[in-house]
């Protein structure tokens, strides 16, 4: 279906968005009953956001004819016979007086009916409220037929408040599929890690045993095969857990020093009476016997056959004591 523009001075802006079907009339009958079918005045019609009685009535306004709309059908005729031009032309004044802003000539308004019955035009786009001339046939037509959507403004409002209903009820339902996705995947990873926990633990028992077991089978081969080893393995694990202190009390510091003060006057001691058995036994020794222990001492030194010579000529042994 080929379109064309709202408004004749918008007619060759190729990227104006508010567009309507263009007009197909068809003459019917002949004689006194001839007439003239609009075919599409619907579509038109919801083009332009008015009832298609509107546009009809402002037809048989403007050429004195009588015209009628089946609301049933959407059947628009006029009487008499009408070319497509001429009605075309009449539609474009009706756009001018009854669609279109006087102030910015967009055609989205809304059709305003006051108390005092007065019609107006109120734009979407720039807010302006066009007073209509009341003296035309049309003006009064609508204000005694006004807009369905007038009619039910009521109702409109009550379908925001359900809609709005609607919508909140919406939210509320994708919350709480939220929530219970959200506790199935919980519910899951807790299923699937005890699972996995159970597999573990039936793997840990088809592998031969518990711990303990395969701990003490190792720790017999070890001391069969190699007891050295083993007996290390014994000490270290002896040793395992045992923490050695160093007690640095002024007592304990005390003690330790007379312990090795004792243990030093012992040693001491001791030396002093190696000493005097020495002294004891060499006194008891007789001068043949001193020349035997030095020759001794230097044959235990590795000494030359001439060192032995020179000492058994400087020490001759004294007569024996009577």
């Amino acid at each position: 279906m080929a379109l064309q523009n709202i408004g004749a001075l918008n007619k060759d802006d190729a990227f104006y968005r508010y567009k309507m079907p263009k007009m197909l009339t068809k003459i019917e009958g002949h004689g006194n009953g001839i007439k003239t079918n609009i075919v599409n005045m619907v579509g038109i019609a919801k083009a332009l956001a008015r009832p298609a009685s509107y546009t009809t009535k402002y037809f048989g306004c403007a050429l004195g004819a009588q015209s009628t709309f089946d609301d049933k059908t959407g059947v628009c005729i006029v009487n008499g016979a009408h070319d497509t031009a001429k009605l075309a032309g009449l539609l474009e004044n009706f756009i001018n007086k009854y669609v279109q802003c006087y102030k910015c000539g967009n055609p989205e308004t809304e059709v305003v009916i006051s108390k005092k019955q007065t019609l107006s035009l109120k734009c979407a786009a720039c807010g302006f409220i066009s007073d209509v001339n009341m003296s035309d046939k049309l003006a009064k037509f609508i204000v005694n037929n006004p807009p369905e959507l007038k009619k039910g403004g009521k109702d409109k409002k009550a379908m925001r408040r359900a809609e709005k209903e609607r919508l909140k009820e919406g939210q509320a339902a994708d919350e709480e599929m939220k929530k219970l996705k959200k506790d199935g995947k919980k519910k899951g990873a807790s299923s699937k890690d005890s699972t996995a926990k159970g597999v573990a633990a039936k793997k840990n028992a088809t592998a031969g045993g518990s711990d303990e077991e395969h701990a003490t089978s190792s720790t017999y081969s070890q001391a069969v095969d190699f007891p050295a080893a083993a007996d290390d393995d014994y000490d270290d694990d002896d040793d395992d857990g045992v923490e050695w202190q160093t007690d640095t009390s002024a007592e304990a510091a005390r003690k330790r020093m007379e312990e090795q003060l004792n243990a030093a006057t012992a040693e001491m001691v001791m030396l002093a009476t190696e000493e005097t058995e020495k002294k004891k036994q060499h006194a008891k020794m007789s001068p043949y016997d001193e020349l035997v222990e030095e020759i001794k001492a230097n044959v235990g030194n590795a000494a030359t056959p001439a060192q032995i010579k020179a000492v058994l000529s400087s020490s001759r042994p004294s007569p024996p004591r009577t």
